[in-house]
């Protein structure tokens, strides 16, 4: 599945998750999906615990860590969201 396809399955609306990015058509923010696979748990183990993720889902949260640290110079963006950013809120 290419980048955009799987980026697609992120969204950042203001009245969800206070904000954050979260999977489409969860609750589940992408913080989470990350802080779980940190913690050594398989993709698959992520999915266990929050059966409303699929694997791509899983993969679009880190395309989108990846995303994040490669648009924005390796440095994470803090404050409003930059203007060339595509998750932007509309």
């Amino acid at each position: 599945m290419p980048d955009e396809e799987l980026l697609a399955r992120v969204v950042i609306d203001p009245k969800i998750c206070a904000g954050k990015p979260y999977i489409r058509g969860t609750r589940i923010c992408i913080v989470v999906v990350l802080d779980a696979l940190t913690q050594g748990l398989s993709p698959e183990e992520v999915i266990e615990h929050y059966p409303a993720l699929e694997l791509d889902d899983v993969r679009a949260a880190v395309a989108y860590a990846w995303w994040m640290a490669e648009n924005n110079g390796g440095f994470a963006w803090f404050g409003p969201p930059h203007p060339t950013d595509p998750f932007r809120p509309l």
